[in-house]
Order: structure tokens, then C-alpha cells, then sequence
């Protein structure tokens, strides 16, 4: 399928690996041109030759080492040269999930730089670049949060709380005006993916239980129904898709990848 978006511009933050990855390749993939961020220079240049060597369409590649949840990085995100700015046409908001734990440890600092990265960064870009996109007649903004939004975990609660106040968020404004201005935003939840993520929340596993790596992935790949981890590569199409052209009658919606797990209707 053509997904009818070669020429945009897109924004992707998180971008040397793992999902965020994920989402460049399949946007570059279809013609987009990427704008990539990420905080460490050598990590985010090497993605970025991955990610040329794969463009279709003539499509460009532009790494940025920054902090994206820093005001300065998204500075240097919004003004890359060659890049078109604030005038986006897609952009994947993504950052760092907080640290798992119990919840007895986190104090107002934990608290705040959760909400900052995971709730605020988010809305702040979006602030930057949607009246832009309704300006224009089209945009595709897609939030990657976590299933933990939907099924809450409770050593991720510092995840589960920013990333809900997200979601609040993105509910209402996605229905406002620039709905009817070619603009959808999503949410797009991941479950158990095979990423540097999904290693660090299994350490501590190993750690409590004492059992070795291998033995957890393969206790925790058993929860799922589809019996595996998912691929960055597979929940790089469904961002793709839902930035399409094709995706434009989907917005405000809560679009969960996790194998099954979730056992609820709704």
C-alpha cells in the first residue's frame, strides 16, 4: 500500500534505536524525509547512515544530537539546517521511559522529571507545530507512551503516571478544532517489545528472582499470547500507518501493540 505521505517532512525523537528507530525506518522507507533526534552524537549519526542507506524517493535524512526534553534541544530539533523547522508534517514524539522501582523511593524530583520528559515534552511540541499542520491542511502527530497506560505496572509508576497525563491530554485536544483541519493525533501503545526498554524492566526481574536472563525473557515472552516479544520493525508500520494518508478519519485514539496481553474488550 502506498501510503501517500513521500515528500512530508517528518520530526522523530528517540531515534538511534529500538521504537523510535523503528518508526524512522518505516517513515523512510515510504519517501518521508526524517528529521532524527537523539541525546548521543555517535548513536544518532549511526542510525542515520543506516537510515539513508534505506530511503526511498530521494527521501533525507537529518540527525540531531540533542536532549528533546530540554528546551535548548528542542531548539536544535525545530532549527537543524536543511530541515523545515517547525513546519512538520509528521512528528513521533518519544522519549526515555523514567526508571522502574517502588514507588516509596520516588520522591517530588523523580516526580517532576517524569512528568517533564514523558507529559510536558510532549506538549510542548505538539504546542510548536500543530497550528502549523492545520494551517496547511494536514498532520500527523503520533505519541509513543506504553500499555502500562492501559494496564498499569506497578514498578513502572513513574511511567504510568506522566504517560496518563499525556493521554488526558491528547484526548481533548485531538477532538478541537483541528480535527476538522486535516490534523489526527494517537497514541500508540507498546507492550512487550524486544528494545534496550524492555531489557532494563527485565534486569530487575533477574535481579529479584535470582534467575538468569534467559530464563525471565523466556517466562515473560511465555505471558504473551503471541507467544514472543514484538519487533521494533512491526510497530514501525503501525506508526506509519497511522501517519498516512489513508489514517486521516483516526485521531484521539489509544492504539495498543502488545500481543494480546491486554484481556479487556475495550
Amino acid at each position: 500500500m502506498d501510503l501517500g505521505i513521500a515528500g512530508r517532512w517528518a520530526l522523530v525523537s528517540g531515534a538511534s534505536k529500538g521504537l523510535g528507530y523503528g518508526c524512522a525506518k518505516a517513515l523512510v522507507e515510504e519517501g518521508v524525509n526524517v528529521v532524527i533526534v537523539a541525546r548521543t552524537a555517535s548513536e544518532i549519526e549511526a542510525a542515520g547512515e543506516r537510515l539513508r542507506a534505506l530511503a526511498t524517493q530521494g527521501a533525507q535524512v537529518i540527525a540531531v544530537a540533542a536532549d528533546i526534553t530540554t528546551s535548548e534541544g528542542r531548539d536544535a530539533a525545530f532549527t537543524a539546517p536543511g530541515g523545515p523547522g517547525k513546519n512538520l508534517d509528521i512528528m513521533v514524539t518519544n522519549a526515555g521511559g523514567p526508571p522502574t522501582g517502588d514507588f516509596r523511593s520516588w520522591g517530588r524530583e523523580e516526580w517532576i522529571k517524569a512528568i517533564d520528559a514523558n507529559m510536558l515534552t510532549p506538549i510542548e511540541m505538539i504546542q510548536a507545530t500543530v497550528d502549523g499542520m492545520a494551517e496547511r491542511g494536514f498532520g500527523r502527530i503520533v505519541n509513543i507512551t506504553s500499555s502500562a497506560v492501559k494496564a498499569p505496572i506497578d514498578i513502572l509508576g513513574l511511567s504510568n503516571g506522566a504517560r496518563s497525563g499525556l493521554t488526558g491530554f491528547v484526548a481533548g485536544v485531538a477532538r478541537s478544532a483541528i480535527a476538522g483541519k486535516g490534523v489526527t493525533i494517537n497514541n500508540l501503545l507498546p507492550g512487550k517489545f524486544d528494545t534496550d526498554r524492555l531489557a532494563g524492566t527485565l534486569s530487575v526481574t533477574v535481579q529479584r528472582t535470582g534467575k538468569s536472563m534467559d530464563e525471565v525473557r523466556a517466562m515473560q515472552a511465555a505471558t504473551v499470547p503471541a507467544k514472543r516479544f514484538g519487533t521494533p520493525e512491526e510497530f514501525g508500520a503501525i506508526c506509519a500507518f497511522l501517519c498516512s494518508k489513508q489514517a486521516g478519519y483516526i485521531t484521539g485514539q489509544n492504539i495498543l501493540a502488545d500481543g494480546g496481553v491486554f484481556p479487556g474488550t475495550f
